[in-house]
């Protein structure tokens, strides 16, 4: 194994496993740390954890895990994957986890990009945007768990390590690999955030840090990591083979983003069938997973089980149960209405939100996942099993007839 990455949710590794397959490599995602070796011709790993938004000492420890596994794997490089819009509060996630795998490895020099310009996500003078949108006006600044309420990324991340952050900006990138080389000898902080707003950035970036053992960002940062291992002759650059797969497909959806929730009212429209849960009628036992699936395998077409309610309307469940009692009550259903889906034949199944896509991932005791084709920038198709194929989808990412293009791509 070359490359060893360490994602901090399900759907956000699967961006991942896209952007690396697409360049060439061989990938395998793991539903949390294996148990046993990796197989001989994985030249990337993806260590999937649900730890975004988990208390930050178990983030913490179950990254170092995932950092030990990959090591012994024999990667020659590190990557801690986080999401493209830095989903994090100001106590972490994302630093002190950073924090820990640069001390575990004796990293000097970190970047932090989590720019993604094919779905929009590109950051100038240290500050990330959301199409033409600062971070903190995009939406996100609603986001139920990890409201980002400030687009500066030197702000922001510099709340959750005890140390200054530096910064790269584009003008520097611009210039090429070797000016960032040079500019990240001559920051006097360890953790820097670099500027990207294009694809060509990310490319320049990668190369820049080819010699790094650690480096973080969302999917793009990855973008010219392949292209590092193919110039030193260690990459094959055969990519994935795929073969769809012919069968019943439903949606489980539990993202609020606004781009999915604008794919639900899309597949609504179309006439689609689609049925709602309300997270208040869960608490009160009115609805079960098991109602849900039972609709969901009644219906013809693409049936999409969803709460992907507006942001206010959640906030106000959630502050009349808890937050974390919501969540957990959401997570529990979407896990065991995937398996009585699953159980009950649908063989291509669709999850829409990072924590639903992770529940899900968790409730099929999936360990192993192979990176198929893109079905949108971001989304792969994935093979689970023989007769199982899924799309794991972050919130933000999609275009709106998402749903039924995904169906169709894992068919075939």
């Amino acid at each position: 194994m070359l490359l060893g990455c360490i994602g901090d949710d399900f759907t956000g590794s699967s961006d991942l496993g896209n952007t690396l397959a697409k360049a060439g490599m061989r990938v395998v995602q793991y539903s949390g740390t294996p148990a046993r070796p990796a197989a001989p011709d994985v030249e990337a790993g993806i260590v999937a954890l649900k730890s975004r938004t988990m208390p930050v000492a178990d983030a913490v420890r179950l990254s170092l895990e995932a950092l030990d596994w990959l090591r012994a794997q024999g990667c020659r490089q590190f990557l801690f994957k986080y999401c493209s819009t830095f989903d994090s509060t100001p106590q972490g996630n994302i630093g002190p986890v950073a924090a820990a795998l640069a001390n575990a490895l004796n990293a000097n020099r970190v970047i932090f990009c989590p720019a993604f310009p094919a779905a929009g996500r590109t950051i100038y003078q240290g500050h990330l945007f959301v199409g033409d949108c600062l971070l903190s006006e995009s939406g996100m600044e609603n986001h139920p768990l990890t409201p980002m309420t400030d687009p500066d990324l030197r702000r922001w991340l510099g709340q959750q390590v005890d140390e200054g952050v530096g910064h790269v900006p584009a003008a520097t990138v611009l210039h090429g690999p070797d000016a960032v080389r040079a500019a990240l000898r001559a920051q006097d902080h360890r953790f820097v955030v670099a500027d990207a707003i294009r694809d060509e950035d990310l490319l320049v970036l990668g190369q820049a840090v080819s010699n790094e053992v650690l480096l973080t960002g969302g999917s793009g940062i990855a973008l010219g990591l392949p292209g590092n291992f193919r110039a030193q002759g260690l990459s094959s650059a055969h990519g994935p083979q795929w073969r769809g797969q012919a069968g019943p497909a439903a949606v489980l959806s539990g993202s609020c983003s606004r781009a999915t929730r604008g794919q639900v009212e899309r597949h609504i429209a179309e006439g689609s069938p689609a049925l709602e849960i309300d997270p208040r009628a869960l608490l009160r036992d009115d609805m079960t997973a098991r109602d849900a699936a039972a609709w969901a395998l009644s219906q013809t077409g693409l049936p999409l089980v969803y709460s992907s309610a507006d942001p206010d309307a959640v906030r106000a469940v959630q502050d009349h149960h808890g937050s974390q009692i919501v969540a957990a009550r959401l997570d529990a259903f979407f896990a065991e209405c995937a398996r009585l889906l699953v159980a009950g034949g649908v063989t291509r199944l669709i999850t829409a939100g990072g924590e639903t896509s992770g529940a899900v991932v968790e409730g099929l005791s999936v360990d192993t996942l192979e990176i198929g084709p893109e079905i949108d920038p971001g989304v792969p198709a994935i093979r689970v099993r023989d007769n199982l194929v899924m799309a794991l989808k972050s919130g933000n990412f999609g275009a709106e007839d998402f749903f039924a293009k995904a169906a169709a791509r894992l068919e075939g």
